[in-house]
């Protein structure tokens, strides 16, 4: 007979605070006058910033995340801890931008649908219809907004009125080919996710890999990032390579870029809704 799962709901308390003694032991008090039990912990002390990181999981039951988070609220403000905590079954909402690869789709929509990623997907945006089928296939409300130049605010708008309205935690740029204005940057703050090849910037334009094939390199890679107004320059959250030779040509080294940057984005965004990114200026800690 396989064994029970242990008793107790999940949940996942998060925080940054400035490094003081004590900080493990409060909220080891915490879960424990509540019932509960640690189940995961980790924890990282910046030495260069005097900033502390910790992430820990528990279980327990007869308590609900609103009562915990009030219950929490003292110790937070004790030690000046920027803080979350979420229960862990609740999926997070993510709107996902495409363009015309849909690789970094395709490979998002099929991980949600097998459990791999704990997420529902209440919308795919396009600025164009290439994918529509995808999403009618799928159950997933497909949005066309067309973005040119003249209505780039208004296409800005509507993406944001879909992220209220759909109560959207995380906006996925799944190879969206749009640069997102300084201002939309800033709402989505700490809360969109990018995917690019990592050949910027030698490479730029259209057809990286081909230009990369003419070069003749040796690794092709991606770079998952928070999105911020410097441009592909946001916080890493997940970065691979992949090792190519003379012998692929430029739709192999395409194929085999489109492979890890779905696979570098899926990574990142499975950290991200488990609540193992955090920030830390212009970088990231991740606890895996």
């Amino acid at each position: 007979m396989a064994p029970h799962p242990p008793a107790g709901h999940e949940y996942v308390l998060t925080l940054t605070c400035p490094e003081a003694p004590g900080i493990v032991f409060a909220v080891s008090r915490f879960v424990m006058e509540h019932g509960g039990n640690i189940s995961a912990s980790q924890q990282f002390d910046d030495r260069l910033t005097d900033t502390f990181f910790m992430r820990v999981q528990f279980r327990l039951d007869g308590a609900t995340v609103e009562s915990l988070r009030q219950d929490f609220a003292a110790i937070a403000s004790q030690f000046a801890m920027a803080w979350q905590l979420h229960d862990m079954h609740t999926p997070t909402r993510a709107l996902l931008l495409v363009s015309r690869f849909g690789h970094c789709l395709n490979d998002l929509v099929f991980r949600t649908g097998t459990g791999a990623l704990n997420l529902e997907i209440p919308g795919i945006v396009s600025n164009h219809r290439d994918f529509e089928a995808v999403a009618d296939a799928n159950g997933i409300p497909f949005f066309h907004v067309p973005v040119t130049p003249e209505t780039k605010p208004e296409a800005e708008a509507r993406l944001l009125e879909l992220v209220d309205s759909l109560d959207v935690d995380l906006v996925v740029l799944a190879r969206y080919m749009q640069v997102l204005s300084n201002e939309l940057c800033g709402k989505l703050e700490g809360r969109a996710i990018n995917i690019h090849h990592s050949f910027l910037p030698s490479f730029k334009g259209a057809k990286p890999y081909h230009q990369a094939h003419t070069r003749g390199v040796k690794l092709i890679g991606a770079t998952a990032h928070y999105v911020t107004s410097d441009l592909d320059e946001g916080p890493i959250i997940e970065q691979d390579v992949a090792r190519v030779d003379h012998s692929l040509d430029p739709a192999d080294m395409t194929a085999a870029g489109r492979d890890v940057e779905a696979q570098v984005l899926a990574r990142a965004i499975r950290w991200h809704s488990e609540h193992r990114v955090l920030l830390d200026r212009n970088r990231t800690v991740v606890f895996r």
